[in-house]
C-alpha cells in the first residue's frame, strides 16, 4: 500500500489577510470560501494563523467588538509548517508534540502550498492515519 502523504490530504486554498482585517470580516471571507482558517500577513510577511475557533474562544467570548477587533490582536504568531512529501503519520506527531489542530504545507523551497488540518486527516481510512 503507497504511503499517504501530507499533499494527498491537505487543502491547497490559502487565504491570506492582512492582521488590520475585522474579525467580522474574516469572519465573512472564511463563510464565503468554505474554510475555517486564514493566514494573517504583516505586508508582505505572514504573521500568523487564526481558525474560527479562535474567532469564538479568544474575542466572541471575551466580550471583544467584531467589529472593531482585529485578526492581528487574536492571532497564534508560532507557524508551524510541514513539507508536502511528508507522511500524515509525521503531519499527526507534528500535530499532537505542538497541541495544534492545523499545520501549513510548504514545497522543497519552503513555499506554502497549503493547509493540512486534524479534520483533513479524521477523514482518512483508519489504517492511514497514524
Amino acid at each position: 500500500m503507497a504511503r499517504t502523504t501530507v499533499a494527498d490530504v491537505m487543502t491547497r486554498r490559502v487565504v491570506y489577510l492582512p492582521g488590520g482585517t475585522t474579525l467580522d470580516e474574516a469572519a465573512q471571507a472564511m463563510r464565503d470560501q468554505s474554510i475555517g482558517d486564514v493566514v494573517v500577513t504583516d505586508g508582505p510577511t505572514m504573521s500568523g494563523l487564526v481558525t474560527d475557533r479562535d474567532i469564538v474562544v479568544r474575542a466572541i467570548a471575551e466580550g471583544l467588538p467584531p467589529r472593531s477587533t482585529t485578526l492581528a490582536s487574536i492571532a497564534t504568531r508560532e507557524l508551524i509548517m510541514i513539507e508536502q512529501s511528508a507522511g500524515v503519520d509525521e503531519a499527526v506527531q507534528a500535530m499532537r508534540e505542538r497541541g495544534v489542530r492545523r499545520l501549513l504545507v510548504c514545497d522543497a523551497d519552503r513555499k506554502v502550498v497549503g493547509i493540512i488540518s486534524l479534520s483533513d486527516l479524521a477523514l482518512l481510512p483508519s489504517s492511514t492515519a497514524a
